[in-house]
C-alpha cells in the first residue's frame, strides 16, 4: 500500500510528508534522514554565529548529496528585515545550476516570513527553471489573502500554516482546519502542503481527506533521534502540553514559541500596520541582537533562548528515529483513511 498525491508525484517522493522550515537552526542531518525515510527533507536558512547564509547553504547542500540520492529542498526567509535573502536567492540558484547532481536532487524551495516574489523575480532562479531543473517553488501562507498573493506571484504551490504551528505566524490567527477549507474552496486546483498541528497518522489522513497533497511537520521532527537539535531542546517535547506554547511578536512578525523566560517577556502587536510601524524603529543591528537568543537555544540554553515549537507537542510523547516516525504516521494514516472509506454506503 501507499499514499499517492499530487504533491508526491510533483516532487518524486514516496510519502506525503515534508520537513517544515526550521531556520535559523541547522538541519542537514535531519534533511538526509527525512529524505531517506521517503519524505522530503528541507534545509534551513541559517546564519547563526555571524556566518554567511549562502556559504552555509552551499556546504549543507554538498553534505546532503553526499549522504543521500533522494530528493530534498531548502528554505529562504524573505522578510524585509532578512537582509541576506536576495543574495541567498541569487547565489544558491547559480550554485544549484552549476552542480548536475544537486540540480537533479534539489527539487523544492519554500520561501517564508516575507514576500513570495523575492525568489521568482531573481534572474538566476529564472535561468535555473529554464535550464531544465524540476525545482518547485512553494511559499508559506498563513492566511487566505496571502494564498492569493502567492498565486499572483506564480508559485507552484503553497504551504498553509495554521495558528497551531510553531515559528512564524500571521495576524489573523486562523487554525489549519479553517485555513485549509478556505483555500480549497477558493483555489481548488492549487497544490497545498498543510502545516501546523500535524504529528500523527490521524493528522495526515485528515489533511489528505480535505484536499492537501502532503503535510509538513516541525516539532515532530525536532523530537527525533536524527535531528541535530540540542538534547535539551528535544527533551522538552515528550512531557509538554499543547498549552505550553505562546503566540508573541518576534522581529520578523508573529511567532509561536515554547513558554520560557524569553517568550514570556514578549508582547503581541495587534496588526500588520502596527508591526510595520514598529519595524521602522528596528535597525539591522537590533535584528542581529535578537538572533543571539536563537544561538543560545542551539547551544542548549532553553530557559533563556527562543524555542520554536507548535501546539502539536501535546501529542508527542517520545523521541524516535525519523524512519519510525514516518513509517508509523503513514501506516496509521492508511488505516484511518480505510476506516473513513467504510462510512460510505
Amino acid at each position: 500500500m501507499g499514499l499517492k498525491t499530487k504533491i508526491t508525484e510533483m516532487l518524486g517522493i514516496k510519502h506525503p510528508i515534508i520537513a517544515a522550515p526550521m531556520g535559523p537552526f541547522y538541519t542537514k542531518e535531519l534533511t538526509v534522514a527525512v529524505s531517506e525515510a521517503g519524505g522530503l527533507g528541507v534545509l534551513s536558512h541559517t546564519n547563526l554565529f555571524g556566518k554567511a547564509s549562502l556559504e552555509e547553504m552551499k556546504k549543507d547542500m554538498e553534505y546532503v548529496i553526499e549522504h543521500t540520492d533522494k530528493p530534498f529542498g531548502f528554505n529562504v526567509r524573505t522578510s524585509r528585515l532578512q537582509l541576506d535573502a536576495p543574495g541567498l536567492c541569487r547565489g544558491i540558484s547559480r550554485f544549484i545550476m552549476d552542480n548536475p547532481k544537486l540540480k537533479e536532487q534539489c527539487i523544492y524551495v519554500v520561501t517564508s516570513a516575507g514576500s513570495p516574489k523575492t525568489l521568482p523575480k531573481t534572474k538566476s532562479f529564472i535561468r535555473l527553471k529554464e535550464s531544465g531543473s524540476k525545482i518547485k517553488h512553494f511559499h508559506v501562507a498563513p492566511a487566505l489573502w496571502l494564498a492569493k498573493k502567492c498565486i499572483d506571484a506564480g508559485v507552484d504551490g503553497v504551504v498553509l500554516t495554521g495558528y497551531e504551528g510553531g515559528g512564524h505566524q500571521s495576524y489573523e490567527k486562523i487554525s489549519t482546519l479553517v485555513l485549509l477549507q478556505q483555500v480549497r474552496k477558493e483555489h481548488p486546483d492549487l497544490p497545498i502542503v498543510a502545516c501546523g498541528g500535524f504529528a500523527s497518522g490521524e493528522g495526515l489522513a485528515s489533511a489528505l481527506a480535505m484536499g492537501a497533497g502532503a503535510i509538513a511537520m516541525g516539532s515532530r521532527f525536532i523530537a527525533s533521534k536524527d535531528s541535530e537539535f540540542h538534547d535539551s531542546y528535544k527533551n522538552i517535547v515528550p512531557s509538554a502540553k499543547a498549552s505550553d506554547t505562546i503566540y508573541v511578536t518576534g522581529v520578523l512578525g508573529p511567532i509561536r514559541l515554547w513558554k520560557n523566560n524569553y517568550s514570556l517577556h514578549h508582547g503581541v502587536v495587534s496588526s500588520k500596520e502596527e508591526k510595520m510601524a514598529q519595524e521602522a524603529q528596528i535597525t539591522p543591528q537590533m535584528a542581529l541582537e535578537d538572533q543571539k537568543f536563537y544561538e543560545m537555544t542551539y547551544e542548549g540554553n532553553t530557559s533563556e533562548g527562543a524555542v520554536l515549537l507548535g501546539q502539536s507537542i501535546g501529542m508527542i510523547n517520545s523521541i524516535e528515529s525519523v524512519q519510525d516516525i514516518v513509517d508509523n504516521i503513514v501506516k496509521d494514516a492508511e488505516s484511518k483513511l480505510k476506516e473513513a472509506y467504510s462510512y460510505i454506503i
